[in-house]
């Protein structure tokens, strides 16, 4: 069974669409993986580009786009929509209806760093860290876990505190 997956930010920008192009190289079998923005910034952040490249990760149809194209009445459900906003900054986080799990794996913005191309290319570098960190332990979780959806709420939950460091040092 194929499982749709919804990363939501804001600007659908940076962080969704690395998690979206991430999920969709490791394991597009089992997931469709889509990104969307609440303010989308309608282009993609080159450096967002740049990690895929340097990733090995396709960019191909990637594109900034609003959450509308997911939530109207002729849009296919979803089966788990992650927010990936970071609420510990006040960035506002979208608020997305319908029938699916919902979690929150919130990241600083990567594209909110000031400084030289390299401060840059390194925020972006770590959020796709923390962001494979995440879906390795996503992609291991047991298939019975998406039978019970409070089991996969708190897994998902869980799941959105792993840091990039956490999968280096165990």
């Amino acid at each position: 069974m194929t499982h749709r997956v919804l990363f939501v930010c804001t600007g659908n920008s940076a962080r969704s669409v690395l998690a979206e192009a991430t999920l969709r190289a490791w394991d597009g079998a089992r997931f469709e993986a889509f990104s969307a923005g609440s303010q989308p910034t309608g282009r993609i952040n080159p450096y967002a580009l740049d990690t895929l490249v340097a990733a090995g990760m396709s960019t191909m149809g990637l594109r900034s786009k609003s959450w509308d194209e997911f939530s109207g009445d002729n849009a296919e459900p979803m089966d788990l929509v992650i927010t990936v906003c970071d609420s510990a900054a006040s960035e506002p986080c979208p608020v997305f209806f319908g029938d699916f799990v919902r979690t929150h794996w919130g990241l600083p913005d990567p594209a909110a760093v000031d400084g030289s191309d390299a401060d840059k290319r390194a925020a972006f570098a770590q959020a796709h860290a923390t962001i494979k960190a995440r879906l390795m332990a996503f992609l291991t979780l047991p298939a019975e876990t998406w039978t019970d959806r409070d089991a996969l709420k708190t897994a998902l939950d869980r799941i959105g505190f792993i840091q990039s460091e956490d999968a280096v040092h165990g």
